[in-house]
């Protein structure tokens, strides 16, 4: 099997990658089970590029029931070692506003009930993985590297929140979290940032911000059409991005 340059993991707002030529379509099963949905594997500038739709095609997963270990699983299937996950979040503080892309490089995990390991299965090796630096740092650079070549505006480093969903976070909780030192809030950073480095794979975020979180900026509520038209704007240069980061 031809090795992909690089696996791309959209959330909520990015579906497809329009600027793959020759896809091929994969149904994968994994140890794990079958990942969100399909996974799409073209070319881009001439690189063999992957993607999935985290919540399916038709977002019809929500953030607890996504099945992280056989999403992950079935990129390193079909040969990926670099996972770039696009999460669409919420911002918290003032740096982190709408339509601004960020590359974090820290997180905090306010999740529960979710399988987050490797080790779930009795018999299961025990993984004590170090995770201090949950973003590949080498990866990391190389995304702020290809943006910077190419012109988009990415903001580096802060940390990502993330929570439970699917619904959105109370003022009290985003108040925490920004005494927590979060920058941003989303519901997907985990576990699937630790399942991947427990399958040895690099992998970095893009967050792409869609809404200042609950009491942050000046709207009273969130709508999904804001969301939306905010993910749509911001994203503009993502293709860009990923076909010079397939590079190498």
């Amino acid at each position: 099997m031809e090795p992909i340059a690089l696996a791309v993991i959209g959330g909520t707002g990015v579906y497809k990658l329009a600027a793959l030529d020759d896809v091929q379509t994969h149904d994968v099963e994994t140890i794990y089970g079958a990942p969100s949905g399909p996974v799409r594997v073209g070319l881009l500038n001439g690189q063999r590029v992957a993607f999935l739709a985290r919540h399916g095609e038709g977002h019809s997963i929500p953030p607890h029931k996504i099945n992280y270990r056989a999403n992950l699983a079935a990129l390193k299937q079909l040969g990926a070692t670099r996972v770039l996950a696009l999460n669409t979040v919420g911002g918290i503080t003032d740096n982190f506003g709408p339509r601004v892309l960020a590359c974090p490089d820290q997180l905090i995990d306010y999740t529960w009930g979710r399988i987050s390991t490797l080790s779930e299965e009795a018999g299961s090796e025990v993984l004590h993985v170090d995770f201090g630096h949950p973003y590949t740092p080498s990866f990391r650079a190389k995304v702020l590297a290809a943006a910077k070549a190419k012109g988009v505006v990415m903001q580096d480093g802060g940390c990502y929140g993330a929570t439970q969903g699917p619904r959105l976070e109370t003022n009290a909780e985003i108040a925490r979290m920004r005494r927590d030192g979060c920058d941003l809030v989303g519901m997907t950073g985990m576990p699937e940032a630790g399942l991947a480095r427990e399958l040895g794979l690099e992998y970095a975020c893009l967050a792409i911000v869609a809404n200042w979180a609950a009491g942050c900026g000046e709207a009273e509520e969130i709508t999904m059409a804001e969301v939306l038209a905010n993910v749509e704007a911001a994203s503009a240069g993502l293709p860009t991005l990923v076909g010079e980061l397939a590079k190498g």
